[in-house]
């Protein structure tokens, strides 16, 4: 398998590439998730409210000591970068997994954050925010 962001073969059956961290699950057509208030092509049959879903994560000794060299010689801190993805994709899918569970058959009004929780244990919460909704195409009954 091929990750689609970063192009790294990637073993079969792997939820995230190793290299980029990115999700390497395509989202299926039965539960749109959008940024915006609508959906083109669909109509919000119901609203059924709020959902989130947070990820607190943090790098263990080894990870920060990778981060540390890589923050020295200066660029992208890819120890970081590949759990800020993961932790997003996780975000996003405990997101979608409460809406489901309400009902829903889709999300509108997708926002995504990140924050330090200033502890100084360099914890940082990724939160997904929505609205679950029920959708159906345009033009049925």
């Amino acid at each position: 398998m091929i990750c689609p962001k970063c192009g790294a073969e990637v073993p079969e059956g792997s939820r995230y590439c190793y290299k980029c961290g990115s999700p390497l699950e395509f989202a299926s057509e039965d539960f749109l998730i959008v940024t915006t208030p609508t959906i083109p092509g669909y109509r919000i049959r119901k609203v059924i409210g709020v959902v989130t879903g947070l990820v607190p994560r943090t790098r263990g000794f080894l990870g920060k000591f990778i981060a540390g060299i890589q923050s020295f010689m200066g660029g992208e801190i890819s120890a970081f970068t590949y759990e800020l993805e993961k932790a997003r994709a996780e975000a996003i899918e405990r997101l979608k997994s409460k809406a489901k569970s309400m009902g829903a058959n889709a999300i509108v009004g997708l926002d995504l954050e990140t924050s330090d929780l200033g502890l100084q244990a360099g914890v940082v919460v990724v939160s997904a925010t929505g609205t679950a909704v029920i959708v159906e195409p345009e033009g049925s009954a």
